[in-house]
């Protein structure tokens, strides 16, 4: 069983390159769209919760 699946491990580059991006955008006084890419990572991050398990 793998640790984490492919659907996940996409989601968790997702959130980590908008808060990346997000940190940028903060230290370059751009902080409104700072926001907005902080905002699209948490809702990115949504997807990492619940069972990975799950079908439809």
């Amino acid at each position: 069983m793998p640790l984490m699946t492919l659907e996940k491990s996409a989601w968790l580059f997702a959130v980590l390159t908008s808060w990346t991006v997000a940190a940028v955008l903060f230290f370059s006084g751009y902080e409104g769209y700072g926001w907005v890419a902080l905002a699209v990572g948490v809702a990115a991050s949504i997807n990492l919760l619940g069972d990975s398990n799950e079908t439809d």
